[in-house]
């Protein structure tokens, strides 16, 4: 049996025995059941001084490798697996076990680090030593870099943006480089705090402290001559056409009954908003859908996908009068208009739930849509839906996934 198949054997005899040990066998019944000799599983037993492993040990644990992880990557490579077939085993990046491995104890007399043993119990009290290092936070150190986020976090730009952007606009200093899980940790984690406590405002959720993101509302109600997206053209959905849009409302407080429509199109994330006075009925979705659309060339008039709301009941009107060919989704299906329901995520900020949204006239709506089409954003390679747009119109080349007009 060859070098690269022996080791995944040997690991399933591993998971093997101790799986029949948690089932409650003995330590004899269990080595027969795993297929070893009953010496063997003994002294798989006493190894682990009779503790067994938490059952999905073996799998990802988070950001750091567990003891568990540590112990298999060293039986993995006493075995003789290079670093991507331990990595594959563990369900890893190769990076992860090849900065692992490295945690060999140096030596003046040992040159050669990939010639000594890897131990999990060594590489683990050097994992524990170091997590307890003291590590000044970059932002708390670095003044100039603390400024550039701080500016560009009261310009509503999200910790990825601006890392990425600083990388952009900073392309030869990296101390002017940050991760956005820093900028977070610094406005998140206590003992971090190296920016401005009232700048989590100014993030989309506006939350003081992490939390899980909840369900979408799925209200949906059906009505007849509709198209489905299963009819819709792959062109839409692989985004390589221009001028196919997504679309949904906004609604307001319950009270005032008010609502915003918002379009996006799919290949540059550019998003209009439709002023909706006096209600989001059909006769009133329609004209506000038909004034905006109007504004746009020929070649980004070409597709609508909506959901299944009472607001698109003249839907045939609306197709007639723009040219757009509207396609409706499924129901209880929110990610099949992606694109719209993260720009509808992102306007939150400004358009707060609860509140009535008839405040918002023309002239305020087009300015927040502004703003929101002036974000770099990580889709288009941290252009703005502007810039894309612009790009396209003028029929330069584009962003990775962002196509131009022939």
């Amino acid at each position: 049996m060859g070098v690269s198949t022996r080791p995944r054997l040997r690991v399933g005899f591993v998971r093997a025995f101790w799986a029949a040990i948690r089932a409650g066998a003995s330590r004899e019944e269990a080595a027969a059941a795993a297929g070893i000799s009953f010496s063997t599983g003994k002294r798989w037993f006493w190894e682990r001084g009779g503790v067994m492993p938490a059952v999905g040990s073996m799998r990802p644990s988070g950001r750091s490798l567990s003891f568990a992880e540590r112990e298999e990557i060293g039986l993995l490579r006493a075995a003789g697996c290079g670093v991507r077939a331990i990595a594959r085993e563990l369900g890893r990046s190769p990076s992860t076990v090849s900065r692992e491995l490295r945690r060999v104890p140096r030596s003046s007399s040992d040159r050669h680090r990939e010639r000594r043993r890897y131990r999990a119990s060594v590489a683990q009290a050097d994992a524990d030593r170091k997590s307890k290092r003291a590590k000044p936070a970059r932002l708390a150190t670095n003044v100039r870099l603390r400024g550039q986020v701080q500016d560009r976090l009261r310009h509503n730009h999200s910790p990825e943006q601006i890392a990425a952007r600083l990388r952009e606009d900073f392309p030869d200093d990296p101390e002017m480089w940050v991760s956005h899980e820093t900028i977070y940790q610094s406005l998140y984690v206590q003992g971090r705090g190296a920016l401005r406590r009232d700048l989590h405002q100014r993030l989309r959720t506006g939350r003081a402290l992490r939390k899980p993101h909840r369900a979408a509302d799925q209200r949906r109600e059906r009505f007849a001559g509709m198209v489905m997206i299963s009819e819709r053209p792959p062109e839409v959905e692989d985004r390589a056409v221009p001028g196919h849009w997504e679309g949904d409302l906004i609604l307001g407080s319950t009270q005032s009954g008010s609502a915003v429509g918002t379009l996006v199109e799919r290949s540059t994330r550019f998003v209009m908003l439709l002023h909706l006075p006096g209600g989001h009925g059909a006769d009133i979705v329609q004209q506000a859908m038909v004034t905006k659309v109007a504004t746009l060339p020929e070649q980004l008039r070409r597709s609508l996908t909506w959901d299944q709301g009472a607001e698109m009941a003249n839907h045939v009107q609306i197709a007639e009068a723009t040219g757009l060919s509207i396609y409706f989704c499924d129901p209880h299906s929110p990610w099949q208009r992606g694109s719209n329901e993260n720009t509808n995520g992102l306007l939150r900020q400004y358009l707060p739930k609860g509140s009535d949204l008839s405040f918002y006239g023309p002239g305020m709506l087009d300015q927040i849509a502004a703003e929101l089409n002036a974000r770099p954003r990580k889709t288009l390679s941290w252009r703005t839906p502007a810039e894309a747009l612009d790009a396209l119109l003028s029929g330069q080349p584009g962003p990775p996934g962002v196509a131009t007009t022939a």
